[in-house]
């Protein structure tokens, strides 16, 4: 009854909001530059964001972390903006900026007042072609670095057991090489690395521009075709190419034992299907079976059947990813209750699957998760911000603009047997890596 009243509200409300399509222009400056217009003049705000197609992924073999290293160095200046002459500009004309490192790329932006959008494009673009780099910046950074990784990464057992996950499930492909870089690697990053990395990626026609918010796209053609236009295209950048995955014959099974772990915890991660250009069917069908299985802890499957029937878990989680350029992962968490075993929930898990894989889709849980997203991807056309990373992000990986304002629609359109489908090609063991993180090592792990 309370499930049938939600989904009557979840009607309501998708059906009052309005279902405006994205104001979106696009065109290519003659050097390659892809730039991105998004209107939204509800107030006199912009977001100014530079994606390159390049990340830790792209990296050259024995110099990892080198795309998130170049992230934080890109911040030390240029002879027209010294160090940290950037980001004080950005604050003293009331906005902010920063930076991220994904595997598929890196971005740059800056959230400001839509009349400063000369001069963030005017800073940005200084820094695509600018940047200087002194053996002291170098040694600077690479020491924050290391102890960034030091806090993130080694002083957290759930991260280390991460990065031996990642590097499990991934044979061959880079998305196993963790986006900090390994510790050793980093240590041996040089500025010669640096530079070389940025002369190579940081291009115009590597690069897109996305303007969201209070612009004008004739408006942003003529700046971004003054201050990027002149920039030349790296005729040498050759197409993105990367080792691929093997056929995986086995499963992978991994135990993490550190005594800082405060909830011993099962993960599942199987080798998934990213969104493909043109083709995003199966990841509209994996993004709901993941839903179905881990969203809400009192209405999805695992949640009902080891939380609240068994009390066998105190959580459960179930995660997917589509955007990325290669394969992705699809990942399952059990984290026992007290008295629970870490072999006792795995084995609760593998029961669930098996008998929500007999079962089938809940329908009417389906259909409200289906007026959820609805009224998600209305509410998400109010953040500018959101909405500039929406597109840039899925540009970075490959897709087009006409991928990203048709996903919702693919969303409506999955049916229960297309996500039963789905999870029958996904949940092949010999695709997966299987994970126990504990606090001490058993004498014996079985299985």
């Amino acid at each position: 009854m309370l499930r049938r009243l939600g989904l009557c509200l979840i009607l309501a409300l998708a059906a009052a909001l309005p279902a405006r399509a994205d104001e979106v222009t696009s065109f290519t400056l003659d050097n390659g530059m892809e730039v991105v217009v998004i209107e939204d003049h509800r107030a006199p705000v912009a977001v100014h964001m530079v994606w390159y197609r390049v990340g830790a992924a792209d990296e050259p073999a024995g110099h990892s972390g080198i795309a998130h290293f170049l992230e934080h160095l890109m911040f030390k200046g240029t002879e027209a903006f010294p160090a940290g002459r950037f980001s004080e500009l950005v604050e003293a004309n009331g906005g902010s900026d920063n930076a991220f490192t994904s595997w598929d790329y890196t971005a740059y932006f800056q959230r400001v007042a839509a009349d400063r959008l000369d001069l963030m494009m005017e800073m940005e673009a200084d820094r695509m072609t600018g940047l200087r780099l002194s053996e002291e910046d170098v040694s600077t950074e690479r020491g924050v670095i290391l102890e960034e990784r030091n806090q993130r990464t080694e002083n957290s057992a759930g991260a280390l057991f991460g990065e031996e996950r990642r590097a499990a499930q991934y044979m061959n492909h880079p998305y196993g090489v963790p986006i900090i870089g390994w510790k050793h690697e980093i240590e041996l990053l040089s500025r010669e690395n640096a530079l070389g990395f940025y002369r190579t990626f940081y291009a115009p026609n590597n690069a897109i521009l996305v303007v969201a918010g209070d612009v004008d796209p004739d408006e942003v053609r003529a700046l971004a075709e003054k201050h990027y236009g002149p920039i030349p295209a790296n005729p040498d950048l050759a197409p993105r190419a990367r080792p691929q995955e093997p056929p995986q014959r086995a499963e992978r099974r991994l135990a993490f034992a550190d005594p800082r772990v405060a909830q011993p915890y099962v993960m599942r991660t199987y080798l998934a299907p990213e969104r493909d250009p043109g083709d995003q069917r199966e990841a509209a069908a994996l993004s709901y079976l993941a839903e179905l299985l881990g969203g809400e802890g009192a209405t999805s499957f695992l949640g009902t059947k080891l939380t609240f029937e068994s009390q066998t878990a105190l959580f459960t989680s179930a995660f997917y990813d589509g955007l990325s350029l290669d394969d992705t992962t699809f990942g399952l968490v059990v984290a026992p209750a007290e008295g629970v075993s870490l072999q006792q929930a795995e084995d609760a898990l593998d029961a669930a699957l098996a008998e929500f894989m007999a079962q089938g889709v809940d329908e009417e849980l389906f259909a409200s998760l289906k007026m959820q997203r609805r009224a998600a991807d209305i509410y998400a056309r109010d953040n500018i911000q959101g909405l500039a990373q929406r597109y840039g992000e899925a540009l970075a990986v490959g897709m087009s603009i006409e991928d990203v304002q048709g996903w919702p629609e693919i969303l409506q359109q999955v049916t229960p047997e297309d996500v039963m489908a789905a999870a029958r090609r996904l949940f092949d063991r010999d695709r997966a890596v299987t994970g126990w993180l504990m606090r001490e090592a058993p004498q014996e792990i079985t299985q």
